[in-house]
């Protein structure tokens, strides 16, 4: 019985870490022009770095079921 306690507890403090995080997070939000910048930058480079590494990167077509080196 102490063991669920303690599992519960433990689940319990991991929730209210979470959440104070979140909150803290959304308070946080970038107003200056720079970090405006800043997060332009990076949500540009994610979504090159998505197109450049994703599914048909690797060998310039999208995968198939079947092997095109296999005879």
């Amino acid at each position: 019985m102490i063991e669920l306690g303690m599992l519960f507890g433990l689940f319990l403090v991991t929730v209210l870490a979470l959440v104070f995080v979140l909150v803290r997070r959304r308070n946080g939000r970038t107003e200056n022009a720079d970090g405006l910048r800043i997060e332009q930058a990076r949500r540009l480079q994610a979504q090159s770095d998505r197109v450049t590494y994703g599914i048909g990167a690797a060998n310039g077509h999208l995968p198939v079921v079947h092997d095109p080196y296999r005879r």
